[in-house]
């Protein structure tokens, strides 16, 4: 139990670390998202730590995604007045983005020719990670591997997503909300709240909507494939 406890209060300390280091350099090499898991590994491997040996622990903050997961209806709550004045805009632009990217992500995986469990992975690659972890568990896929790709997805859409957004010459606040929120989930929401208070909320809108999308569709999807 006091081993499972530390491995726990490591991990916690070492997310705390990176958080504070980014909010001093908010650079995308320094994201939590990024910094926290190598940190971990290089740690485990170093020490000669099995991953089964640290899960004893971590395996704590896996059981909170549940929990996570309802807690996303919050920010919805807390933003219903901007998705009631934008719904139209919201809505559609977040079915879109997210049917393009299940479109996106089967042409990625019949290219590369991956087995059925990898697809699954791969097609929830713009979800929240809360969501993504439940879903991953119903449709076959391999959690892990989904982690990963959700942890990809939302690190090159930090990146990229600015750049699309000055490339395309993008200025309205709403559209920016939803391409950064429904392409690259909670990270892509942290930088629209960079861009502005409003690409923030409907970012938020946009990441959960998204997320629930999913939720329904994904397991549905998979049984025609």
């Amino acid at each position: 139990m006091i081993t499972a406890i530390a491995y726990l209060l490591l991990t916690v300390l070492i997310y705390w670390g990176s958080k504070r280091l980014y909010q001093i350099k908010p650079i995308v090499l320094l994201s939590p998202l990024l910094v926290t898991p190598l940190i971990l590994i290089f740690i485990l491997v170093k020490a000669d730590i099995s991953y089964d040996a640290y899960n004893t622990g971590g395996k704590w903050l896996t059981n909170m995604v549940g929990p996570a997961t309802v807690a996303l209806a919050v920010p919805l709550y807390k933003n219903f007045n901007v998705l009631k004045q934008h719904a139209v805009k919201v809505i559609v632009g977040t079915l879109g983005g997210s049917v393009m990217g299940f479109l996106a992500s089967l042409g990625i995986a019949h290219l590369l020719h991956l087995n059925s469990s990898l697809m699954s992975s791969l097609m929830l690659r713009s979800t929240t990670t809360a969501i993504a972890i439940v879903v991953s568990n119903q449709i076959g896929a391999i959690s892990s591997i989904t982690a990963v790709i959700v942890l990809i997805t939302g690190l090159l859409g930090m990146t990229i997503g600015p750049l699309v957004i000055r490339t395309l010459r993008i200025r309205n606040d709403i559209a920016k909300g939803v391409l950064l929120g429904t392409s690259a989930h909670n990270a892509g929401t942290r930088k629209a709240l960079d861009l502005s208070d409003v690409s923030g909320a409907i970012a938020t809108i946009s990441m959960i909507l998204s997320a629930f999308l999913t939720l329904g569709i994904a397991p549905w999807l998979m049984t025609y494939l």
